[in-house]
């Protein structure tokens, strides 16, 4: 279920990084590829909390599995 958006937390490219244990040009390059998305404020991206865990968990989910294994 989505939070209504005045509910909503977002995190800057900084803060997605640390969750994520990646660096901020990985968080850039998921957000330019719409892996991750995003809103611009000014210069700068923000990106919703839930849409970090989301993608997060997909991803993990996805590998449990797979039949694309090598």
């Amino acid at each position: 279920m989505e939070r209504p958006l005045n509910e909503a937390v977002f995190l800057t490219v900084a803060e997605v990084a640390s969750v994520m244990r990646v660096s901020k040009m990985t968080v850039y390059r998921l957000v330019h590829s719409g892996h991750l998305p995003a809103i611009r404020v000014g210069r700068s991206f923000r990106v919703p909390e839930q849409a970090v865990h989301d993608y997060l968990r997909e991803s993990y989910m996805g590998r449990i599995g797979s039949t694309d294994r090598p």
